[in-house]
C-alpha cells in the first residue's frame, strides 16, 4: 500500500491535479486495499476517504486502514460528488474509463464541468513490486499444480466442461480465490476457437486440446495455456506445435527492458509468418496481468513506442488456428526483469500426447 500511495501522491503531482475521483474497482483496491465491491475514493489536497454503504464500512475498516471511512446513505458516487461539492479544488481528475456517462453528468451537477480532469491511472500498476510478483508467482504456482491433477484425467470421452469444472476445483483445493477468467477448454475443431470456453463436447482420440486459464491469489492474477494431444498426434500436428513452440521461445527471448512492446510481438510473429501460417495468428503476442487479467502493456504491432520495464508481468502467448482442424496456443506469464525475464509458468510446454 505505501508503494501504491507515493505513486499516486506523485503522480498527482506531476499531473498538477488538486485530488482525483478513484472509481475503477481494481484501482481502489491498488490504491487502498479494499475489496469491496462498491466504494469509490478520493485522494489529494490531505485527503484519504472512501466512501462506502452500509455493507462495507467493517470491510473497510480491515482492509484500508489508512483511509477515512466515509458512510454513504445512498450510492458511494454520489456522497463523494456531494463531498467534492463543498471543496473550493480546481483540478480534479476522474476516470474517464470507468465512468458512464450518465454518472459523469450527475458530478458536473456538484462540481463545475471546467475543474474536472480526465484521468487514468492503470499505467501507475504496470511495474509491479518484488511482492507482487510474488503474489503474481504464487497464482502461477497454484495454476500448475491444479493442470498436473487434471492431465491424468484427460481421456476419449471426457467432456470439455467436466474437464474445466475439475480444473477449477484442484486450483480451489490449491488456494484459488476464484478462476482468473472463464476457463478456456477447447477440443478438436473446438480448438480453432482462441476464446473457445467449454462446451458439452465429448474429447475424441487424436484431439488437440487448448487449455487456458488462471488462478487467483490474494486478488492477483496468473495466465497460462497449454496445448495436449489425446493419443498420438498427426505430423501436421507436431508441425504446427513446433511453429507455435518456436514462436513462443523467440517472443520469450525478446523480453527483456527497454524493448519495445511491437519487437517483441515480432519476434514471436515472425516465425508463424516464415512458416506461412501468419495469416491463422490474429491477436497479440501477449498482455499485461496484474490485479486484473488484461493490464498495460500490451504486446501486439499496434503498441506503438509502449516499452517494456523491469517489473512488468506479460504473457508470451502466440497461436495458429485452422478452422474445422484445431488449433494451438503455447503460453508463459514472465515478469521482466534487469536483463531478461523470469518465467512464472513451470508446466513443461513439449507436447504431451495423452496415452
Amino acid at each position: 500500500m505505501s508503494d501504491s500511495w507515493d505513486r499516486l501522491s506523485s503522480w498527482l503531482q506531476r499531473q498538477d491535479l488538486t485530488a482525483v475521483l478513484v472509481t475503477n474497482r481494481t484501482n481502489v483496491r491498488y490504491f487502498s486495499g479494499f475489496a469491496g465491491t462498491a466504494g469509490v475514493l478520493v485522494v489529494g489536497a490531505g485527503e484519504r476517504k472512501i466512501f462506502v454503504d452500509s455493507r462495507y464500512v467493517e470491510q473497510a475498516k480491515k482492509m484500508a486502514p489508512a483511509f477515512e471511512i466515509v458512510l454513504s446513505r445512498g450510492n458511494p458516487l454520489e456522497a463523494a460528488a456531494d463531498f467534492l461539492q463543498l471543496q473550493s479544488w480546481q483540478s480534479i481528475g476522474f476516470e474517464e474509463e470507468s465512468l458512464t456517462v450518465s454518472e459523469y453528468r450527475r458530478l458536473q451537477t456538484k462540481v463545475a464541468a471546467d475543474r474536472w480532469r480526465p484521468v487514468q491511472l492503470e499505467p501507475l500498476r504496470m511495474i509491479k513490486t518484488a511482492a507482487e510478483i510474488d503474489t503474481i508467482a504464487a497464482a502461477a504456482a497454484i495454476a500448475d499444480g491444479a493442470l498436473a491433477k487434471l492431465l491424468p484425467l484427460i481421456r476419449p470421452g471426457a467432456s470439455e466442461k467436466e474437464l474445466a469444472a475439475t480444473l477449477e476445483y484442484e486450483m480451489r483445493k490449491l488456494g484459488s480465490e476464484k478462476p482468473s477468467f472463464e476457463t478456456i477448454l477447447a477440443s478438436g475443431p473446438r480448438s480453432a476457437l482462441p476464446h473457445g470456453t467449454a462446451s458439452d463436447r465429448r474429447l475424441e482420440r487424436g484431439d488437440f486440446i487448448v487449455i487456458d486459464f488462471g488462478a487467483t491469489h490474494e486478488g492477483y492474477r496468473s495466465d497460462i495455456t497449454r496445448t495436449v494431444c489425446v493419443g498420438r498426434a498427426s505430423e501436421r500436428q507436431r508441425e504446427v506445435y513446433a511453429t507455435v513452440l518456436a514462436a513462443q521461445l523467440a517472443g520469450l527471448a525478446a523480453v527483456r527492458p527497454g524493448a519495445l512492446c511491437r519487437d517483441v510481438d515480432k519476434a514471436g510473429r515472425q516465425v508463424i509468418e516464415a512458416a506461412g501460417l501468419g495469416a491463422q495468428f490474429g491477436h497479440g503476442l501477449g498482455h499485461g496481468v496484474g490485479l486484473d487479467i488484461h493490464e498495460s502493456p500490451r504486446l501486439s504491432p499496434m503498441a506503438g513506442e509502449a516499452v517494456l520495464a523491469a517489473g512488468m508481468v506479460v504473457t508470451v502467448e502466440p497461436g495458429v488456428y485452422l478452422p474445422d482442424w484445431g488449433g494451438v496456443r503455447i503460453e508463459d506469464l514472465v515478469a521482466v526483469t534487469e536483463t531478461g525475464c523470469r518465467i512464472l509458468s513451470q508446466t513443461p510446454k513439449a507436447l504431451l500426447e495423452l496415452t
